[in-house]
Formats: C-alpha cells, structure tokens, sequence
C-alpha cells in the first residue's frame, strides 16, 4: 500500500511542469509539507466604500471563460471594488481532488517569489543578514556550485549567472526546470519539487556562473530562500511570525510550501509558493505600501532594491498582458517601471496564470488579482485603473 501511495504522489508531482490552458493549481496545497505563520488575533480591519465597476463585473460574470475569481482595488485607505467568484475548487480536470481551494487559500504561483524577497529584508532588518550586498558564503548546501560566494544582490536581481542551466532564457520559457535533465523515471527536473540539496549535489557541482544577465528562474528564489533560512536557524519561523502576524497582522493563517513529500528526494527544503486568503494577500500588500511610505527598516529595504534595479533588457520580454510583459526593470524579485509609467514608483508582482499584485506608492493604490488562469482584459482592469 505505502509502496502504491508513493508511486500515485510521484506521479503527481513529477508532473507538475504541465503547462495545461485551464489548470494553473500545479502544486497542490494539500501533498506539501509547509511552513506556516498563524493569524493575528488583531488583524487589520479594513474599511469599504464600494463602487461597482462595470469592466470588472464583466470579467467576474464570466469567470468560466476568463478565469478571474477575485478582484480588489484598494484607495483612500479604503476597499472600493470588491468581487469575488470562488468556487470550492479548481474546474474539472485531472488530479482535480487534488487542487481543492482549502478555507479560500488561493495559490501565489511567482508572487511568492517576492514575498519571499520582503522576508529576506525583514532578515536584513533583524540582523540575521548583514546587508544586500552579503556574500553567499559558509553554506555548505552551495558549494562548489555556480552559487557559493556570490553577492545576494545579484540573485535577488536575477542576475545569478546561472541562464546555461535553468530559467527563461531556456528555450521553451520555462524557468523552473533544468536544461536537458531528467531524472531516473525520465522526467524533466523540476526545481520547485526536488530539495535543493539534491540539486546542487546531483546536478549544479562544478558549475560556473556566466555573465550578470537578467534570467527569471524559480531556483534562485529558492537558493535565496534557503540562505534566509540557513541564516535564522531555528529562528527561521520566528521570522515567518514576525512578518506575518506581528508586522503584516494577517487574520488567516499563511503558508509557504516545501519541496516533494518523498524520503529518496533527500531532505526537505523551502520554495516560494505562498498561500493566502484574497483579504490577506490585500494586508500584505497595505503593509508593503506603509512601510514604503513611513520609512521603516522594510520600507528602506525595497527602496535600496528599487535604487538598484536592473533592465529586463529582453527584446520583446513575453509582451503578456500581465505586469511581468508590461514592465522593463526587475529589483529584489520585484517588477518596476510599468510601460507609459516610469516616472512612477509602482510595484508589481506576478504569478503564473494572471495573479498580480500592483502597488502605487504616490497615489497608495493597490490592486489584488487572483485567477484560475489568465483569460481576462488585464488592460481594462488592472493597467487602466493603476494608470487612473
């Protein structure tokens, strides 16, 4: 029976690079161990003013077409448009008892590779890390790969050097899985569910970095991650709580996943994917927008990541609807510079099949979107009304 149970989880997750049109939950939440950060008792309350929007009342009647199951746009310290259509799990499909939505946890996809960037500067804040400019060194996880003694920055930037193995100057575009490499059971390495032990032991010794070149890659979220989390020690969820509960004051609990639940993969290591409710994702993104304006030790720290930002520097960057296809720079895991807004200091996350979190720090708006996939007018709904 054990012996059955592995195979069908393995099936499971060695399939998770399918790229399927309507099917974007590919890590479900239930078949990972996670890192957790409980509620707050005192959670932030927030206020409404609502409007209805006729743009966003289209694209949330048609959710079977386009995707979007929840919308909010926060202004004047308020909720003012406020939609929400999900449903008690993902459409049909395979794998479907899989991929329930669990007390309305909604998947993050790649916006957890920036949350993962504003808790290494809560790191940085605490003393855990030295700066950002610190150099990967003393962790034995990363040695003798392409990644020891490299500066934080410069992964944070995705400028690891390392586009001759993964990421999105690969061709097909895939930035979680490892060039021409596969496993014993002939599938294709898929950084998001092998421990990054066993990556670096089995697949990157020896390696040497190339060039400082912009190249979107799930894994160098995933070293970032696990530095933070060599550097806190036992600290590690101590952190978590700090960010989330004290400092954020999320109301649900929230989640970070860790790799494949299988003993021969080797040991357990943490990776972006993020859980929260549609309202705590919105908390998240307040405080983000509050510690930018008030100045504190984060605030500070996504400014220096802004100042530092780089150039995409890719003709024709996916050119997606979405904020990653509409922004030319990239700092700290975070998207800057929207196209016809660079004069703005407007953050951007994005999450595969249309998650998308937009901050305006001058005008404190905030947009929260999240989708089962991407088939809404992200123009009309998401750039117009940051552009307001």
């Amino acid at each position: 029976m054990k012996k059955l149970l592995v195979i069908i989880v393995l099936g499971l997750l060695l399939n998770t690079n399918a790229q399927a049109k309507h099917k974007t939950f590919d890590y479900p939440f239930l078949y990972y161990k996670k890192f957790e950060a409980k509620g707050s008792e005192n959670h932030y309350k927030f206020q409404s003013n609502l409007r209805k929007d006729k743009d966003v009342l289209k694209e949330i009647k048609n959710t079977k077409k386009t995707g979007l199951i929840s919308y909010l746009l926060f202004e004047d310290d308020k909720i003012v448009i406020d939609e929400s259509d999900i449903p008690d799990k993902t459409r049909k499909g395979k794998n479907n008892e899989a991929e329930r939505i669990i007390n309305g946890l909604l998947q993050s996809h790649s916006m957890g590779k920036s949350l993962v960037s504003y808790v290494t500067g809560h790191a940085i804040c605490e003393g855990y890390i030295s700066s950002v400019d610190e150099k990967l060194t003393g962790w034995d996880v990363i040695e003798n790969t392409l990644y020891d003694n490299q500066v934080l920055i410069d992964l944070l930037n995705m400028q690891a050097g390392d586009q001759r193995y993964v990421g999105e100057r690969i061709k097909p575009h895939i930035d979680n899985i490892l060039k021409n490499k596969k496993n014993k059971y002939g599938k294709k390495i898929n950084v998001n569910t092998v421990p990054l032990k066993t990556l670096m032991k089995d697949y990157f010794q020896n390696t040497k970095k190339s060039g400082r070149v912009f190249n979107y890659s799930a894994l160098t979220t995933n070293v970032i991650m696990n530095y933070v989390i060599f550097k806190t020690g036992d600290d590690w969820e101590k952190l978590l709580h700090k960010v989330f509960n004290e400092h954020v004051k999320v109301k649900d609990n929230v989640y970070f996943h860790q790799t494949a639940p299988l003993p021969l993969w080797g040991p357990y290591s943490g990776r972006y994917s993020f859980y929260a409710t549609r309202y705590d994702y919105l908390r998240i993104a307040k405080t983000i927008m509050d510690d930018w304006n008030n100045n504190t030790c984060a605030g500070k720290y996504l400014k220096t990541i802004y100042e530092r930002r780089i150039s995409k520097n890719i003709t024709g960057y996916k050119q997606a609807a979405s904020v990653a296809g509409r922004t030319k720079k990239y700092g700290g895991q975070f998207h800057f510079d929207f196209s016809g807004l660079e004069k703005r200091k407007i953050l951007g996350m994005d999450g595969m099949g249309g998650q998308q979190i937009i901050i305006d720090f001058e005008k404190k708006r905030i947009i929260v979107v999240n989708t089962l996939d991407q088939h809404y007018n992200w123009k009309k709904i998401v750039y117009k009304k940051i552009k307001q």
